[in-house]
């Protein structure tokens, strides 16, 4: 498998980085996590953006969605016409949400060009990839995900406050990319985002190879976040970059 960094800003696009969007890749399938806001742009500088395979939306807040409506017009008003359909995994209500959003009745809504599955705790098959998703600790249905293949493993958090599903989620996995909005020295809202220290605590539970931080939000200083998940996990750590490439297990 391999991981390319499309977005890693939390909350809303950095300088340097749109809003969360990661694509996974294996046997020639690619796999959007997230397409948050700004997504779509960056996307384009790696890779034919008709050559997506299917998205996966952790949770319906605009920072991890809203690029699915811009994408929906580039798939949709295609001057060689409407682009095949290709899945959308969301939590409940994401096709209406989406439309919604665009201003767009329910009916068919971006049915044309998305085909929406709506997400239960529990295992699923995504192409190439096996995946396992159960709920995360978020203001709103958000859901976290396990993707294996070829006996590669990672887990991504979505966003998440402080959860014993996403340890189990991320459990001996190769990668786990983690959000780490908070900071300890700051007041913040509980069951919300993760702070560093939280996040390295999480992956240390459950034995994580390597630990990724993203959702980084553009008025944190994030080495202060790293520092802060380096005391609560001895493995490896990094800061998750736009156009950072990641080979998963081998």
């Amino acid at each position: 498998m391999r991981l390319t960094i499309i977005g890693s800003s939390g909350s809303f696009p950095g300088p340097d980085s749109p809003a969360s969007c990661y694509m996974l890749e294996a046997d020639g399938y690619r796999l959007l996590l997230d397409m948050g806001n700004g997504a779509l742009g960056a996307l384009q500088r790696y890779i034919d953006i008709y050559s997506v395979d299917a998205v996966y939306l952790s949770h319906l807040h605009a920072d991890h969605c809203f690029d699915l409506c811009s994408y929906w017009v580039a798939r949709m008003f295609h001057p060689e016409g409407a682009k095949p359909r290709i899945p959308v995994y969301g939590p409940r209500g994401v096709a209406d949400r989406v439309a919604e959003a665009y201003g767009l009745e329910p009916d068919p809504g971006m049915t044309e060009v998305f085909d929406f599955h709506e997400l239960v705790p529990g295992a699923l098959e995504i192409g190439p990839f096996t995946a396992r998703v159960d709920y995360v600790n978020h203001p709103v249905e958000a859901f976290g995900i396990r993707l294996e293949h070829g006996g590669a493993s990672m887990a991504y958090s979505g966003d998440t406050g402080v959860c014993d599903s996403l340890v189990e989620l991320a459990t001996d996995t190769d990668l786990f990319l983690c959000e780490a909005a908070f900071q300890d020295h700051l007041e913040h809202p509980k069951d919300m985002h993760l702070t560093g220290s939280e996040a390295g605590d999480h992956a240390n539970r459950a034995r994580a190879r390597e630990l990724l931080l993203t959702h980084l939000v553009p008025w944190n200083d994030d080495e202060v976040t790293l520092a802060e998940a380096s005391s609560t996990f001895a493995g490896p750590i990094g800061l998750a970059r736009s156009g950072q490439v990641h080979a998963i297990g081998g």
